[in-house]
């Protein structure tokens, strides 16, 4: 199981040379090239899946809405399915809303406000508002406009009919899409997890040592440098000594580790307060689907050749729909006669929904997907349930104030924080990744400012043009 889906795909070319470099890409090596058909993707150069393990594959990337029981694209397109999906009258409520924003322009001082000016308010309400609600928790109106600027970006109206503008008018490539338009990316055979236990082979291999299963539960410091931590080790204390020290684990934990240092009580409050979503994704596997595939888009079985399936639909928890067979065919023993699927939830750890049983959670996934008609309960031949704290740095309560713990952090000289939650960014996975490559070249470079660490993923341009 892919736990929550990653797409390969990033405008930062260190990125791309770095996965490249990991893992030979089968088939063509650019995004710019014409789009391969499926059925040709086994056989297009480069290595063979077929024969060959530590490859990566390039993938379509088909993401849909499900809402009333019908599909939408994602992002939302200007096609006449969409209107005709809509219907006449939501139509033209859209139209003059999107009109309305595009000349009444809000103070973006909240999520909803975000979202607002770049759909209108019609869209918003059909599309955002719920899901929203639904994903984190909060209503898109108590949800700071930082995450849309980090996840969203560029994408609105404007940039949907741009984008269908390059499609039919010009070489559509990686510098004129929004990131959220991709049409191609890379992936693992056998998932993302194989990149990384990849390159764990080959530092392991280079000299260097890796330790695996340690929690950190202090820091020590000494003159406001860390000098080591304490680590939880099979129910023992093992301390490491260090002269650096990078940390990727969630800020709250990391300031509440922190022993010998007298920390201000609101730099401590600050990072106690920051919120985070927790994640909880069911396996299902079945003999098919209920859902037809109606596009042009070949598949292995002619299932649906969705990536993800959003789940707009109100009256569910569910948030969305993986399909892993359409990420890889190598993630299912028999792809050809069986639908693996992942489906997504969001809720807080010790909610009702984390405290319940596997078997509860299961049959209750499992009667979501039946009251949807996405499948039969009797089609249901094998089950797995996994839950992940923190898979969601939440952009709301002390949040407003995370530029004075950043501050804090930044001024103990040997901690570099990087990653996800050691930001406490919703970050993708490659702006990810550039944290570590600007926090390692800071070190290296001896350069004590750690702006350009923090920077990452912040600016719009990271996203709308090459570097």
């Amino acid at each position: 199981m892919d736990i929550g889906g990653h797409r390969f795909f990033s405008k930062d070319e260190r990125v791309m040379n770095f996965w490249k470099e990991l893992m030979p890409i089968q088939g063509k090596n650019s995004f710019d090239d014409e789009k391969l058909g499926r059925e040709k993707e086994l056989n297009e150069g480069g290595p063979d899946p077929e024969k060959e393990d530590n490859v990566m594959l390039i993938r379509h990337r088909v993401s849909r809405i499900y809402y009333m029981k019908k599909f939408f694209d994602y992002p939302i397109s200007m096609k006449p399915e969409t209107f005709k999906n809509m219907g006449l009258g939501r139509t033209l409520k859209a139209g003059f809303s999107y009109l309305k924003s595009a000349v009444v322009k809000k103070e973006e001082t909240s999520l909803e406000n975000f979202y607002i000016n770049r759909f209108g308010k019609v869209l918003y309400s059909m599309f955002f508002e719920k899901y929203t609600e639904k994903l984190w928790g909060r209503h898109p109106s108590e949800i700071s406009a930082d995450w849309g600027s980090q996840r969203v970006k560029g994408i609105s109206i404007t940039a949907v009919i741009k984008d269908m503008f390059h499609k039919t008018f010009g070489k559509k490539n990686s510098d004129n899409t929004e990131t959220s338009l991709i049409e191609q990316f890379w992936y693992p055979k056998y998932g993302p997890g194989q990149l990384w236990e990849t390159l764990a082979d080959n530092v392991v291999n280079k000299g260097a040592t890796l330790k695996k299963g340690y929690g950190v539960k202090k820091l020590n410091f000494e003159n406001g440098k860390i000098v080591s931590v304490e680590c939880d080790v099979n129910g023992n204390v093992e301390t490491i000594k260090g002269d650096i020290f990078i940390s990727t684990m969630p800020m709250n934990d990391l300031v509440a580790g922190f022993n010998g240092i007298d920390v201000p009580q609101n730099i401590v409050d600050i990072a106690k307060g920051l919120p985070f979503r927790d994640f909880i994704t069911v396996g299902i596997l079945v003999d098919k689907l209920n859902l037809e595939n109606k596009t042009n888009i070949k598949t292995l079985g002619n299932i649906v050749p969705d990536c993800w399936i959003y789940v707009q639909e109100p009256e569910v928890k569910m948030c969305r729909i993986q399909i892993f067979n359409n990420w890889s065919p190598y993630l299912v023993k028999d792809a050809e006669n069986k639908v693996w699927i992942g489906l997504e939830y969001t809720c807080e750890e010790g909610d009702k929904y984390w405290n319940m049983s596997d078997e509860e959670f299961i049959d209750f996934a499992v009667d979501e997907l039946v009251s949807m008609n996405i499948i039969n309960k009797n089609q249901v031949e094998d089950a797995h349930r996994e839950k992940i704290k923190k898979a969601y740095p939440a952009y709301f309560d002390t949040y407003k104030d995370i530029d004075k713990l950043i501050n804090y952090l930044d001024n103990i000289d040997n901690l570099y924080c990087i990653g996800r939650n050691g930001q406490h960014h919703y970050n993708n996975m490659d702006h990810s990744m550039v944290t570590a490559m600007e926090a390692a070249k800071n070190i290296r470079d001896d350069v004590k400012d750690k702006s350009n660490i923090w920077n990452v993923n912040t600016d719009k341009a990271y996203h709308e043009e090459k570097k």
